[in-house]
């Protein structure tokens, strides 16, 4: 009986925080989203959104270019790391994890540093004389590498800052891979590449549609990244949300934003879902 007791609460205080923190905030950002500043109902916060349809699909547009990139780097890092010794993984996963625990920002200060005008980049690039040599009053002098304020110094921060989210989980999964399945495809007559596609890569599935989910979602959503490695030249649609809340004060066509973009991470979270049968660890979780 006492038992019983005790397995009924054990999962009471991970229940009222989902209701806190999970279930309150998106009911009220559904309120906000369809009502006015009088909290009189409406739909002109959603109409109103079609204006910012651009800005969506360029931020879905990112997403999946730094999604892409981390899924390129990371599912070789990973399935390489997955065979070496347990000694050898245990220091490489640490190391994959040592940037996480810094501040956000102070990554993101970091990569400013590196990739400015007078950054590490363009320090060694000069160095090697690599750089475009431009004719001044003062004579001739290298002309620095422009990175900052750009697409791709935005996308290069998205990599860098949710790298770590998509090796992880395909990690976990190729780690635990049973190789004797491996052994025996080779033993029936098929070769590397027939073996990694008919065998490894869908038994690695379920790390890779979480890797990629746990990449997309942030990137999709991110501002701090746009507003200092972007310079304000690139606007997102966490940017757009970022703005009505802190500057215009117009909480419901933020929320209204925030509202379709969580339609469009749960899209994406069902699709993932759709696609994995749940059957192996590091599958996707909502």
């Amino acid at each position: 009986m006492t038992n019983n007791i005790a397995r009924k609460l054990l999962d009471k205080p991970y229940f009222v925080w989902s209701v806190m923190f999970i279930i309150v905030p998106l009911v009220m950002v559904a309120y906000y989203a369809f009502t006015d500043k009088t909290g009189a109902f409406t739909f002109n916060n959603i109409v109103e959104i079609k204006n910012y349809i651009p800005t969506l699909l360029l931020s879905v547009l990112y997403g999946i270019c730094a999604t892409l990139i981390c899924l390129l780097i990371g599912y070789p890092f990973a399935f390489a790391l997955s065979k070496h010794s347990s000694n050898i993984q245990r220091t490489m996963v640490l190391l994959i994890m040592l940037p996480m625990w810094m501040n956000f920002l102070i990554r993101t200060y970091s990569l400013m540093t590196i990739m400015g005008d007078s950054g590490v980049i363009n320090h060694l690039l000069e160095s090697l004389h690599l750089l475009k040599m431009v004719e001044t009053d003062e004579g001739l002098v290298a002309q620095p590498l422009h990175m900052l304020n750009t697409g791709f110094a935005v996308i290069v921060g998205m990599v860098y800052n949710f790298l770590p989210y998509m090796i992880l989980p395909i990690y976990s999964v190729l780690s635990k891979l049973d190789y004797s399945l491996v052994e025996a495809a080779h033993d029936l007559g098929s070769n590397k590449a027939t073996t990694f596609r008919r065998v490894i890569l869908p038994l690695s599935l379920p790390g890779l549609l979480s890797g990629i989910t746990m990449v997309f979602v942030p990137c999709v959503s991110t501002f701090y990244i746009t507003q200092k490695l972007g310079g304000g030249q690139i606007v997102l649609i966490g940017d757009v949300i970022e703005s009505q809340f802190q500057s215009a004060n117009n909480y419901n066509l933020g929320a209204a934003l925030s509202f379709v973009l969580m339609i469009l991470i749960f899209i994406c979270l069902g699709v993932m879902n759709y696609f994995d049968d749940g059957t192996q660890d590091g599958g996707v979780v909502i």
